[in-house]
């Protein structure tokens, strides 16, 4: 990659195409998050059903807080459903 200004919110595909992976992928169709890890170790983030949007940047250290925090169920308020619409119960 050549050397280009990396920051929060810059079209995705300035990023380039290789190295996007869909960590959390399933039975969604294909509406995913992607995620790119950067030279400098920073991590960028872009919505794959729009691949050209916007990329959102996010250091290691960010990252590693935000997944031990929802790992440890800070996050579950995310998963409550939006007035007005219905969540489907998942079961183990």
């Amino acid at each position: 990659m050549d050397r280009i200004r990396i920051y929060n919110g810059m079209p995705a595909k300035e990023l380039g195409t290789e190295g996007w992976h869909k960590p959390w992928s399933g039975g969604n169709g294909g509406e995913c998050v992607e995620a790119m890890r950067l030279g400098d170790g920073r991590i960028a983030l872009r919505q794959s059903t729009d691949p050209d949007g916007p990329a959102l940047i996010y250091t290691h250290h960010e990252m590693v807080s935000f997944i031990e925090g929802a790992k440890a169920g800070h996050a579950d308020f995310l998963l409550s459903a939006a007035p007005g619409r219905r969540t489907e119960r998942r079961t183990a």
